[in-house]
């Protein structure tokens, strides 16, 4: 799916630099960026709206014996 993307122009001179330096593609370099930070952003935004909804009380937390006990660790 075609995307487009708008970058500042020291980030493109970089990514310009980049990829003649390197005989890769601009947009391989995106994709890479992408790929490589997805998971860091959704871990970051998920954990954000886990703290949004335990201070709106709409969940709780568990003690580490709770945990433990569930997990038949304990003692």
């Amino acid at each position: 799916m075609p995307s487009s993307v708008r970058l500042d122009p020291d980030t493109e001179r970089r990514l310009d630099t980049l990829a003649r330096a390197t005989g890769r593609s601009r947009a391989y370099y995106i994709r890479e960026a992408i790929v490589q930070h997805i998971d860091d952003l959704e871990d970051v935004y998920l954990a954000e709206k886990r703290l949004e909804d335990l201070r709106a009380g709409r969940g709780r937390t568990y003690t580490i014996e709770e945990v433990e006990h569930e997990l038949g660790l304990a003692d």
